[in-house]
């Protein structure tokens, strides 16, 4: 059996065939990480817009009075004080502190709806149930059976809001409605990760091929273009996002992954509270910083940095960035010492250091 035999396929596959992507294996997904070239995409979210196949992330569907409570005392922000049809990111934490996933909660009318990482599906599923033992939660596991489209892009607006029986344009960052998008029903919400303004459409897998191409179609007047993952993975970056299994992970918390603005320890007890309380108190733990490499050699994820002849940690994401000046941008999990704004940092590659400058995060911030 090869292994695309062992991969599922979004509702989008054909699509993607018909447009020549390259498929690639992601989250156990077939996926397209590129179809023109990923610096041809990245610039048409930047300068236009992009259209994403995100229908490999998983949609779980929570039900029940107790939702707030028991999601509340799981993760680091608050869901209680969510407002109707708000959206808001999240992350579930280990009792160390460490991440099992970072999310996005959307609270409506008369159900919660959950999206996490598509190669934590499994794992946070089986999280969720096992930690459910209220009977005022109901959890329902909508992955594949559900599409996910996602345009981004300073044309983003006016692609989608044609399409729709609401008014999109005046919806505001982080919040969601439901409706039609070209006749499908479909959760339209104003959120992405790219670092553009945008929307993503849920919407029912049958329903997926058809909104696809009518987007394309309506939008291609307006520079909209299908994106891949890999420039997804730019845009994020340069966008200042964390990736999880990069930035985050079981073994980083949310203050080393640089998301302590999501981290609300002013809440009832939640899992790993006291774990990240005592990090916050010492405050020695060490922590993502942003790199602006010198140069044209690129960096990639595990290679060291050093500060003099010190290891002070190591590269977590690299890429080159367009929207930076087409310099070298990397994320690195380095000490406290070493994050600090303006270090001048050298990162080894292939037996050679090459320098690099600590420089706030995000690299890039549309205006």
């Amino acid at each position: 059996m090869s292994a695309s035999d062992t991969l599922r396929r979004t509702a989008l596959y054909d699509e993607h065939r018909a447009l020549g992507g390259r498929l690639v294996p992601f989250g156990g997904f077939e996926m397209p990480v590129q179809y023109a070239g990923i610096l041809k995409e990245h610039d048409a979210v930047r300068q236009r817009a992009g259209l994403f196949d995100l229908s490999h992330m998983a949609q779980f569907e929570l039900f029940g009075d107790g939702v707030a409570d028991w999601a509340d005392a799981l993760t680091v922000n608050a869901i209680g004080t969510m407002k109707p049809l708000q959206a808001r990111y999240n992350i579930f934490t280990n009792e160390r502190g460490g991440c099992h996933d970072d999310v996005l909660f959307y609270r409506l009318p008369d159900r919660w709806l959950l999206v996490v990482n598509a190669s934590n599906a499994g794992k946070m599923w089986t999280y969720l149930q096992e930690r459910n033992g209220r009977g005022d939660v109901r959890l329902e596991n909508r992955h594949g059976s559900r599409a996910l489209i996602a345009v981004q892009g300073p044309a983003a607006v006016a692609i989608v809001a044609p399409l729709c029986d609401l008014d999109t344009a005046s919806m505001k960052y982080y919040f969601c409605a439901e409706g039609t998008v070209a006749g499908a029903r479909a959760l339209i919400a104003r959120t992405g990760y790219t670092g553009e303004d945008g929307f993503e459409l849920f919407v029912d897998g049958d329903d997926a091929p058809a909104l696809w191409k009518t987007l394309l179609e309506n939008g291609r007047e307006a520079g909209l273009e299908p994106a891949g993952l890999g420039a997804r993975d730019v845009l994020r970056l340069e966008a200042g996002m964390p990736l999880y299994g990069f930035e985050l992970s079981e073994e980083l918390s949310p203050l080393a992954g640089g998301q302590k603005w999501a981290v609300k320890m002013n809440k009832p007890e939640f899992v790993g509270k006291s774990a990240l309380d005592a990090q916050l108190a010492a405050d020695d733990y060490d922590r993502i910083a942003g790199l602006v490499l010198e140069g044209r050699v690129p960096a990639r994820t595990g290679y060291a940095v050093f500060e003099g002849d010190r290891r002070v940690g190591e590269i977590k994401s690299a890429s080159l960035a367009p929207s930076v000046g087409n310099h070298h941008v990397a994320t690195a999990l380095v000490t406290k010492a070493a994050a600090e704004i303006g270090t001048q940092l050298e990162i080894e590659i292939r037996g050679t250091r090459y320098g690099a400058q600590v420089v706030g995060l995000p690299f890039y911030k549309r205006t």
